[in-house]
């Protein structure tokens, strides 16, 4: 009875053969997810055009990316990556100068 409770080695390469195979699913559908948070836009109304001198650039809750011009984050828009930093919303808050 006790040789039913034991894993074998068969087992335990199986099962984690399969966990090491899910590892680059789990990181391409987790990034897919990641990347627009569209319920936030649509009740934002967020853009990605400027409001005459109001763009994300200069705004308080934007999270810029590895260069000026690349897409970026907002602390509003969870999850959101791909801010432009040209967009605007009605969050927008001017950054202390």
């Amino acid at each position: 009875m006790n040789e039913n409770l034991q894993p074998s080695r068969r087992q335990f390469l199986k099962v984690g053969g399969a966990a090491i195979a899910m590892i680059p699913v789990l990181v391409i559908s987790g990034k897919a997810m990641a990347a627009k948070n569209a319920a936030m836009r649509t009740s934002m109304k967020y853009q990605d055009k400027p409001n005459g001198d109001k763009d994300c650039a200069n705004c308080m809750q934007f999270v810029p990316g590895k260069t000026a011009k690349d897409l970026g984050g907002c602390k509003i828009f969870a999850g959101d990556t791909e801010i432009s930093p040209k967009g605007y919303c009605v969050a927008w808050v001017a950054k202390p100068k």
